[in-house]
């Protein structure tokens, strides 16, 4: 039997200025953060794909760049996933990402339809996706159908 909600599931982008979007991620995190979410399992596995850091507790990540960092010393780019996981109800601008976070950004809208802002074009990879552009209302499966799309307006 095929569950029913899967699939039904996607990232929305919004691409270009957008005015709720909160922009100052590295800001917003510092003051909203909580030490729990830093121990997740899946934000563990984020920070140590993206970061190629390692979770030692809530307050204490190993960096092999910059060694024992506290949260707020994470990429930019991890800042912004996690406040994307854990704050659902607001849209992050993504830009502070790489094309390393485009993977979690399309792992974490599996679960439920989530909103993010772009002013760049990511590189979702080669494998086949489901992402709606919110600009246009088109929903899009490749690169080849998103950067056409988003070329517009970025």
């Amino acid at each position: 039997m095929i569950d029913e909600k899967e699939g039904n599931f996607m990232l929305n982008i919004y691409y270009g200025d957008m005015k709720e979007a909160v922009y100052n991620t590295s800001a917003y995190f510092k003051y909203d953060y909580e030490d729990s979410w830093i121990v997740d399992p899946f934000v563990k596995e984020m920070i140590q794909d993206v970061d190629k850091s390692i979770v030692l507790d809530s307050g204490v990540i190993d960096s092999p760049v910059l060694g024992k960092i506290p949260p707020t010393g994470l990429s930019g780019g991890v800042k912004t996933l996690i406040l994307f996981k854990f704050n659902k109800d607001k849209i992050f601008n993504a830009s502070t990402c790489g094309d390393n976070c485009a993977k979690w950004l399309l792992k974490i809208a599996e679960s439920e339809d989530r909103t993010v802002n772009l002013r760049h074009l990511m590189d979702f990879g080669k494998e086949p996706f489901t992402i709606r552009i919110l600009n246009t209302n088109e929903i899009v499966h490749s690169m080849k159908e998103l950067v056409p799309i988003a070329g517009e307006f970025v």
